[in-house]
């Protein structure tokens, strides 16, 4: 393999609809039924390039449409062929975007007779396994449990044509590099590859290029935060943050709140907090079972309650469009993590609204935000809660800097990622 990553010529003002593509009529079907109708600029850009048979880097922001970029280009070529072997894998990290990815296929798929699976753990493996004993075409996993599956003899790969990586940045930051390379090894090496990531940092970058085959790269502003959302940081002391929390919830005539807390144990306790304060809420950690975290996400999107209280790993797997508002309670380790929880909100071109509860020692944080945004965040007061922060500038921040530096700021909660997801 060569591996020399190219840039896509952008497609530039021209205003295309789905049709340009010449999707096959069933897609077409499930196009019209999901009620899509021009192409996002991810999509504008990756579908020609999928189509023809590169290999793809997308890096885009969250909520820019990555989904549909590789499931309809996936879904037309597999409409040529033998059925009942899997021949696309998508990997995922988290159980709930495998989930997501999954309904995204059964609903532009679901007039193909294509059949797909999500694979992860948590549940029984009983019913995957059964379904790939008759025969699946797509399937989307997460690494551990497809390695266990392979491991048992339950599923061939042998056949795989199109590989996708989906959120690869976020699999690495979950520490599945090893599993992704043995997936890999496991795979025929004449395929498609397409990865797509939020970030670039250098592991994707050694992990694209080790990979495949000159790459077709599309990057539509993956570094920036989504700019249909108003963004505002709520400066307060601490212990009001929980007063706070509740007034700007109460002021706000909001759809689906989605609040982000850095630990689990936090994230359960401010959701029975908020509960007692009167609001319909649920909270969505990886302590809980499988079971309870599709439930959460399953009345959280119909409307039944209307704050889930999450730590990152909902960050890239909830899939609401009615999100107005997500407010982080704690601010989270990285300024590109900023960018993956508030691109909850604002999809799809629709607009959004991003509050930050900020303190003291989350200064040095907002900094690094702010530069990646390229613009400061508004300061915003509310009378009775809103303290006076230091300018991280002055000769105080600056004697305190080692101790807001982003390292230590992780430090300030303590603990491996599974106790903090």
């Amino acid at each position: 393999m060569t591996h020399i990553v190219q840039l896509y010529t952008p497609i530039k003002d021209i205003v295309l609809k789905f049709n340009i593509f010449a999707f096959n009529p069933q897609i077409t079907a499930g196009i019209n039924a999901a009620g899509y109708d021009a192409p996002t600029p991810i999509q504008k850009e990756t579908i020609p390039a999928i189509l023809a048979g590169k290999d793809v880097l997308g890096l885009a922001q969250t909520g820019t449409g990555k989904t549909a970029a590789f499931a309809l280009p996936i879904l037309q070529k597999l409409m040529k062929g033998k059925r009942g072997q899997v021949r696309a894998l998508v990997l995922s990290p988290t159980r709930e975007l495998a989930e997501q990815t999954h309904t995204a296929f059964k609903q532009l798929g679901g007039k193909t007779g294509l059949r797909m699976l999500s694979i992860y753990g948590g549940v029984s493996a009983k019913n995957q396994i059964n379904q790939l004993r008759r025969g699946i075409d797509i399937v989307i996993a997460c690494p551990g449990r497809l390695l266990d599956l392979k491991n048992q003899g339950e599923i061939d790969l042998s056949k795989v044509e199109v590989l996708v990586l989906d959120e690869a940045d976020h699999m690495v930051d979950m520490g599945f590099l090893p599993d992704i390379k043995r997936i890999i090894s496991l795979l025929p090496k004449e395929r498609q590859t397409l990865l797509f990531s939020a970030t670039m940092p250098k592991d994707i970058y050694n992990l694209a290029t080790s990979m495949m085959d000159h790459p077709v790269r599309v990057e539509i502003d993956f570094e920036k935060p989504v700019d249909k959302i108003d963004h505002a940081i709520y400066p307060v002391d601490q212990t009001k943050k929980l007063e706070m929390l509740t007034h700007l919830l109460q002021k706000q005539n909001s759809d689906q709140v989605l609040i982000f807390t850095r630990t689990k144990r936090r994230a359960t306790k401010l959701a029975d907090q908020l509960k007692q304060a009167g609001f319909s809420t649920a909270s969505l950690q990886g302590n809980l079972s499988q079971n309870k975290r599709d439930a959460a996400m399953r009345a959280f999107r119909q409307g039944r309650v209307k704050v889930l209280v999450a730590t990152d790993i909902a960050a890239r797997g909830i899939d609401v469009m009615e999100i107005s508002h997500v407010i982080n309670y704690d601010i989270p380790d990285t300024a590109e993590a900023y960018t993956h929880r508030t691109g909850r909100t604002g999809r799809m071109e629709q607009d959004g609204t991003a509050f930050s509860l900020v303190t003291q020692e989350d200064l040095g944080m907002v900094r690094s935000i702010e530069k990646l945004m390229g613009q400061k965040l508004e300061r915003r007061t509310v009378e009775g809660y809103t303290v006076r922060l230091a300018d991280p500038k002055s000769q105080a921040a600056v004697k305190n800097q080692g101790r807001m530096s982003q390292p230590n700021h992780k430090n300030h909660y303590r603990g491996k990622a599974s106790q903090r997801y």
